[in-house]
């Protein structure tokens, strides 16, 4: 029996989905993308999953890129399809009710970076090596790419990443904005389970009306994104969690958030 393309493993509220292809150094081929996606809606549904960590199988890699030997003999539509099969996993991704952390254990390259630009908060390994190098393959970024690199990283760094198709350190993508933070390789794995815990514990609906309000107001004028802001500081005064959060700052104490 075949070892399943994305392993799961549950943790105090912390999910673990790990990438399960090493040999092909995680690359995401059509299957790879339909596990991650049934692995993503079944944590948006989970109500015992309140953060979700994503990583790579195996030392070298998240993942570093689309499989390019599925993609060889794409015709025009069927890249196409590709693409929306990717793009519609990173929209999932990035909507997810729920904050998601990409894990970069090593190369996030092509998909693999769209992949973990989907992501909420992105911890690298210094050993880490992120890029765009569909170029060189006579292509370019399909899965959303060029637009999640161009609102990180600006129009400079993402025709640099995109134009030259050279990798760049996790220091580089650091000071682009690309990742988040950039920890030790050895304690990579710590590092982002303190920063799962940390989450895990935090009210769930002020979370995700947090991801939220940041989603929406990226996207919008700075008026409607003010407003959306206002009415969803507002729902939160209807939550037993405001109630409790409040009640425990002033006890002088942890609270204890249930979501409601």
């Amino acid at each position: 029996m075949s070892e399943p393309l994305v392993l799961v493993a549950d943790d105090a509220g912390v999910r673990r989905l790990t990438v399960n292809r090493p040999d092909k150094l995680n690359a995401l081929n059509a299957a790879t993308l339909d596990a991650l996606q049934a692995a993503f809606d079944d944590a948006a549904r989970d109500p015992g999953v309140r953060v979700v960590v994503l990583t790579g199988a195996g030392p070298k890699a998240f993942v570093a890129g689309a499989d390019i030997a599925e993609m060889a003999d794409l015709r025009a539509t069927d890249g196409r399809d590709f693409s929306l099969r990717g793009q519609r996993l990173m929209r999932t991704i990035e909507t997810l009710p729920k904050p998601v952390i990409a894990m970069i254990n090593g190369f996030a390259l092509g998909g693999g970076l769209e992949l973990a630009m989907g992501c909420h908060l992105r911890i690298a390994a210094d050993s880490a090596k992120v890029g765009q190098p569909e170029i060189n393959l006579g292509l370019i970024p399909g899965f959303g790419g060029s637009q999640r690199l161009l609102r990180l990283a600006g129009r400079s760094a993402t025709l640099e990443l995109c134009l030259l198709g050279a990798p760049v350190t996790a220091e580089r993508a650091l000071q682009l904005g690309i990742v988040t933070r950039v920890v030790p390789a050895a304690e990579l794995d710590a590092e982002t389970l303190k920063i799962a815990t940390q989450l895990a514990a935090s009210a769930p609906l002020a979370l995700r009306a947090t991801l939220d309000i940041v989603n929406i107001g990226g996207e919008c004028g700075i008026e409607e994104g003010l407003q959306y802001e206002s009415a969803q500081f507002g729902l939160m005064f209807a939550t037993d969690d405001m109630r409790e959060g409040t009640r425990a700052f002033m006890e002088r104490r942890k609270p204890a958030f249930t979501g409601r």
